[in-house]
């Protein structure tokens, strides 16, 4: 396994739009197991493969209230409803925050890495937010797409920094 550099914009294969996975074959977990390393070291909450420069629909997740983190193949949002305002952050556009806004209720459908259809329905919390926000990466979007201006990014303080 192994920690892979993140993608930031404007790196292109961020605007692409990801190629189907046609088999989960052992270079797909490869890349699964990479992902969830490279998302634990960043940290994130979750983590597109085109944010490691690959260009497959391949998404983790994994909120502290998971006990594992959430592996995705080839996933589509099929249903969503209401809105709400979250501040939003992205590994591809660090030192960055937003607010943006996203559905409340989620509803998604894909593999899990071992090739098993699943059916996620999440509802006003960090996972019903990160599903679209990654599932957006896989498709080209990035939250900053959702902004009337760049004015409205805020820069985030740096970690440890002594400045007043």
């Amino acid at each position: 396994m192994a920690i892979l550099p993140i993608r930031t914009v404007p790196d292109p294969v961020l605007r692409e739009k990801a190629k189907r996975v046609p088999e989960i074959d052992p270079s797909i977990q490869r890349l699964i197991d990479d992902m969830i390393d490279t998302m634990h070291d960043a940290p994130g909450v979750g983590l597109a493969a085109p944010q490691v420069g690959v260009s497959l629909r391949v998404i983790i997740i994994e909120t502290p209230e998971m006990e594992e983190p959430l592996c995705l193949v080839n996933p589509e949002i099929v249903k969503v409803s209401g809105e709400r305002v979250v501040d939003e952050g992205c590994l591809s556009v660090p030192g960055y925050k937003a607010e943006i806004t996203r559905s409340l209720n989620v509803t998604v459908k894909g593999l899990t890495r071992d090739g098993r259809r699943v059916r996620i329905k999440a509802s006003d919390d960090l996972l019903a937010e990160a599903l679209e926000h990654e599932i957006d990466h896989i498709n080209g979007v990035i939250y900053t797409d959702y902004l009337d201006s760049p004015d409205q990014l805020r820069r985030l303080e740096p970690v440890g920094s002594d400045e007043e």
